[in-house]
């Protein structure tokens, strides 16, 4: 698929291998998921528009680049995707952040929404949807349906781990968003998470599994 990117960095397997060990700690994990979306985001980020603009150094006039516009909008699937706002942060400070809530129907695991803000001037911003799992694509397609009404001027979705499931789901209903994910895995099971996965992710951050 033209629009996924495997970042494979060997930091961010590096990262994951320790992600994915179920004696890691909720305090590990939470960093992990969070140093992930820090170098993650470095490539998501890759092609943001620039600007020329004319500054002074000590030494001279210098004509060079800044990030066009009103820049980026980050926007979290809570629960889990709150684990990775820090580390988009670390690297884009200025940047606003919106929330979506869903949760999956255990029975139909089809999602379903529950808490939608946005920021005001989202139509003249470039999104970033962050959810560290990409399994059935059901909660990321419905976000991202929910953003479009909102017309921003690109987005994009990053993740830690995909199911191959996930991933045609999500390009097929949404050709046009770019897909960031550092790992694509073997398939879903029956209960529809992801193996060999590494369990439920909002469990593991916050401690609550």
């Amino acid at each position: 698929m033209e629009n996924v990117t495997i970042t494979n960095h060997p930091l961010i397997q590096h990262k994951l291998t320790l992600l994915r060990d179920k004696n890691t700690s909720s305090k590990e994990f939470r960093s992990l998921v969070s140093e992930i979306a820090t170098l993650m985001c470095y490539e998501a980020t890759r092609n943001l528009p620039l600007v020329e603009v004319e500054i002074e150094t000590p030494v001279a006039v210098a004509k060079t680049k800044v990030i066009a516009g009103k820049k980026l909008a980050f926007v979290p699937i809570l629960r889990a995707g709150l684990g990775m706002v820090d580390g988009v942060l670390d690297l884009v400070p200025a940047a606003r952040i919106g929330h979506i809530g869903l949760y999956r129907d255990p029975e139909t695991l089809m999602p379903v929404e529950y808490y939608c803000k946005l920021p005001s001037d989202i139509n003249e911003r470039e999104v970033i949807v962050v959810d560290p799992m990409l399994a059935t694509g059901g909660s990321a397609i419905d976000a991202i349906t929910k953003i479009k009404e909102r017309h921003p001027k690109s987005i994009k979705f990053m993740c830690i781990l995909a199911a191959p499931e996930g991933l045609q789901a999500l390009s097929s209903a949404h050709p046009d968003v770019e897909i960031y994910c550092a790992a694509l895995d073997e398939k879903l099971n029956d209960h529809g998470y992801i193996i060999p996965g590494l369990g439920d992710a909002g469990d593991r951050i916050f401690g609550t599994k």
